[in-house]
């Protein structure tokens, strides 16, 4: 056991230090510099497309795909999880606040990213031998890169990151959570959500949709609610924890006079990690969602897949990076094996003995909306590799083991497993967007063709 764990960490320690941040952010970089900051000049059109599209009981899914919106919550529900309260935590307090500035940064980069990614899936998705629309990387790196065997490597990886261990860090953290404010056991915990998982899943693409269309907007609302209740609480602190987040970024020793030990690469490091698990940009996990969704032009789905990462982050995760910087518990949980713990604690602080209850009700919400999504992502792949309705119900079966498993593990050996497989499955993805990126150029001159077209001024009837 001793071996594996540091073995676990040597990989974390390879990805995460330097070469995966150079990679999302200059990959970030480049697709903001071709696109012109689409993420900026699309901001309104993605909030506008998605609530053009609002419902809570919309057409029923299946063969064909599902509607935009579903496509886009069913996304949001994969991106909005535990990354987004105990993400949140386990990088302020390994990277100090300085790391929720780099959050911010990657997510920046990321929506540009997570643009790319939309436009691709849209374009490759196809129909498997049942009929049923599938899409996502493995798909367009091989009719796109015509390199099958990189599709193959991406599919296995997706499936070991989010289907198996990623799938396990959700559950893990839901049944913390029930542990520490219901004193609920963790094996018990551990059944009833893989329980419902395997209610879920049973169901199919149909079921996925109705599920996400109608919990993901409901439970968005709920934590945001709870969240500005507390800053209201807090409100005090909030100048100084907005400031702590940028004077950290570059100068981690400001945080705690020091005492912590915090640096610059950690705070990146950790900041980008969270952050990537949190919104997924990059990653080549929501492809396979947007590609799905019915729309009559690609860029569409592109502009909604921009507005999943800024929910995600710049409001969702923000509001919880402040939550426990304005808390005043963080100096006490730094020898901690971080978690939602500090979380619920940060809660505690302004709501009393409600606020880990309310979080770990949330976290149920979040991260087991997550495992359905996750799980939807990891099928798509077992179907890309075998082609067979039986190893879908063994990956199934496989899926809701998992769930049950991950809650008896120690979180941080989980996490880290994780932050690994999420980080080699994001390399091939990151080769096909460069690699493809004529393709997706092209494709976005049809998103910029519209705006010229509004900016053409009307003639007299003299010309002029």
């Amino acid at each position: 056991m001793q071996f594996l764990e540091t073995l676990v960490d040597w990989l974390h320690e390879f990805l995460w230090s330097g070469l995966l941040i150079l990679l999302l952010g200059g990959v970030g970089l480049f697709f903001t510099f071709i696109f012109k900051g689409v993420q900026i000049r699309r901001f309104i059109s993605g909030f506008r497309e998605i609530f053009s599209g609002f419902s809570l009981k919309g057409e029923k899914a299946g063969k064909h795909g599902m509607s935009s919106f579903q496509a886009v919550t069913t996304a949001i529900a994969g991106q909005v999880g535990t990354g987004n309260l105990a993400g949140a935590a386990t990088a302020i307090v390994l990277g100090g606040p300085g790391a929720v500035f780099w959050m911010w940064v990657a997510a920046f980069l990321g929506m540009a990213t997570i643009y790319a990614e939309a436009l691709l899936a849209q374009k490759f998705k196809t129909k498997d031998r049942h009929g049923q629309t599938v899409g996502g990387p493995a798909y367009y790196i091989e009719q796109g890169l015509h390199c099958k065997w990189l599709a193959k490597v991406f599919a296995v990886l997706i499936i070991l990151a989010l289907g198996f261990t990623g799938n396990m860090v959700q559950s893990n953290s839901i049944v913390s959570a029930f542990a520490v404010s219901f004193s609920i056991p963790s094996w018990v915990g551990g059944l009833i959500v893989a329980a419902l998982t395997a209610v879920i899943l049973l169901g199919g693409i149909r079921r996925i949709a109705s599920f996400t269309e109608k919990v993901v907007p409901v439970m968005a609302c709920l934590y945001l609610v709870g969240a500005l209740v507390v800053l209201g609480i807090n409100s005090r602190q909030i100048p100084e924890a907005f400031s702590s987040i940028f004077v950290c970024a570059f100068h981690p020793e400001a945080a705690f006079g020091g005492a912590a030990g915090f640096t610059v690469m950690k705070a990146m490091q950790y900041g980008v990690a969270r952050g990537l698990f949190s919104n997924e940009a990059g990653m080549g996990s929501t492809p396979h969602a947007h590609a799905v969704a019915q729309v009559d032009a690609p860029y569409k789905q592109g502009h909604v897949a921009m507005a999943s990462v800024f929910i995600d982050t710049f409001a969702v995760l923000t509001l919880t990076a402040m939550v426990i910087l304005t808390s005043g518990v963080l100096p006490g949980m730094l020898s901690s094996d971080p978690g939602i713990e500090v979380t619920q604690g940060a809660f505690n602080a302004a709501m009393g003995s409600a606020g880990g209850p309310f979080i770990a009700v949330c976290l149920l919400f979040f991260a087991f909306s997550t495992i359905i999504s996750w799980s939807y992502y990891g099928e798509t792949n077992i179907r890309y590799l075998f082609r067979s309705p039986a190893a879908v119900w063994v990956y199934k079966v496989l899926v809701v083991l998992l769930v049950f498993a991950g809650a008896l593990f120690r979180s941080g050996i989980i996490w880290s497993l994780s932050d690994i497989f999420n980080g080699l499955m994001v390399i091939p993805n990151l080769i096909a967007l460069v690699l493809l990126s004529p393709v997706i150029r092209a494709m976005s001159r049809e998103d910029v063709s519209p705006l010229k077209k509004r900016r053409v001024p009307k003639l007299g009837m003299d010309g002029k």
